[in-house]
Formats: structure tokens, sequence, C-alpha cells
């Protein structure tokens, strides 16, 4: 394994799973990240989501992200509602303990069913016991429209960087494994934190690096 500094501030280009694997145990002081949800998703202008179509890497990347989480740290993650059990499993799976949910509420219609959608959802997950923040952050988030110009799920700043501020400290490691367009890695910059991410898909690795580097 190659030492925690070899891999701060930087986007790293392949599968999650090996990469994380040459990282060092207890290393990260916080998870935030954006897997693909199972649903097949494919936006009007017809891009994918890699890996949105079979859950093989999940059980492995959550039990690889507990494993680099220090002792008592969290894990924020979204995930796709129609396949919570196979999330949930995989969460508790690997150890994780789930403390909140968290819904980000849109003021558009980003899909529509039987309802239309109005929100995304997400986990906020403990390794271990980790301390309540000083200041307990709202279970309901704000969102900011990006129309996804930069990757089909494109997350804002706005929605990530409470989250950073509320559960870990200035100068932290947080680590994101699906890292799309690089929006952990904004925020944490924004918040004063490293970072370390991992996006398998060559275009989004270059958006990614082309935003940090910005």
């Amino acid at each position: 394994m190659k030492p925690i500094d070899a891999f701060l501030d930087q986007v790293l280009q392949g599968d999650c799973i090996p990469i994380m694997r040459t990282i060092p145990d207890g290393s990260v002081d916080l998870v935030v990240t954006d897997p693909p949800y199972l649903v097949r998703y494919r936006p009007r202008d017809g891009r994918r989501c890699l890996n949105d179509d079979n859950a093989a890497w999940l059980k492995p990347a959550f039990h690889e992200m507990y494993r680099l989480l220090k002792p008592d740290a969290f894990c924020v993650s979204f995930y796709g509602w129609p396949w919570i059990d196979r999330f949930m499993t995989a969460w508790k799976g690997a150890g994780f303990r789930p403390v909140s949910h968290l819904v980000w509420v849109k003021s558009h219609c980003s899909r529509e069913g039987y309802t239309r959608s109005f929100h995304e959802v997400g986990f906020l997950l403990a390794k271990g016991r980790p301390s309540k923040p000083v200041t307990a952050v709202s279970d309901v988030l704000p969102w900011q429209y990006t129309h996804n110009t930069l990757h089909p799920n494109q997350k804002p700043v706005v929605a990530i960087a409470p989250l950073i501020e509320a559960f870990s400290n200035p100068g932290d490691i947080v680590l994101d494994p699906f890292a799309g367009s690089g929006t952990t890695g904004v925020a944490a910059s924004a918040c004063a934190r490293r970072f370390i991410l991992i996006e398998r898909v060559p275009r989004y690795y270059q958006t990614a690096r082309d935003r940090l580097a910005h």
C-alpha cells in the first residue's frame, strides 16, 4: 500500500474497488458518495451511468469504504430508493449503522411515474459511535439545479457542502469513490478539507480534474 499522502487532493481514474484496496486502513475522515442507483437511469440525451444495471460492485465497494474510514466516523451515501433493500444489506454487511435519513428538495420535477419526483434521498451512516456535531444539520437539505451539464446525475455543491462541514473538520480527508464530475472535491476544497476522488469513466474523470484545477 502507498502512504495516504500519495492520494491526497487527486482525482484517480479507474475502478474504485481495486484502487481503494491500495489505500491504508483508517486513513479517511469522511466518505461522501453518489453511487449508481441500480435503476438503469437514462436521461433524454441518452447518456448512461456505468454499473447502473448491476449490483456486483455494491458490497465490495462499501466494505472498502468502511475499512478506509477512521474509527467513529461517517459515510454519506445517496441511493436508489427502489433498491433500498440491496443498499441497506450492503451497508449493514460492511458494518455501517444508519443514523439519519436525508432528503434534498428540488424545485423541478426530475421524474414522472406514479408520482412526480421533487427530491433526492440519502443516508447518514456511522462507523462506530461518532460524536454528534456541535450544531446538528437539517435532514432536509438544499438543492440547486445543475441542468446535469457535466454528468447525467450531477449533484450541486450546495447539496454536499453542509454535510462536509457538519461531519468533518478543516484539514480532514474526504473520500468519494464514485466521483462523477467531481462535486464532492469542489465542496471539500470550499470547506478547507483535503479530498480523494475516484472515477472510472474517462470522460467524467477528466471533467472532475478540470473542475478541480480551476
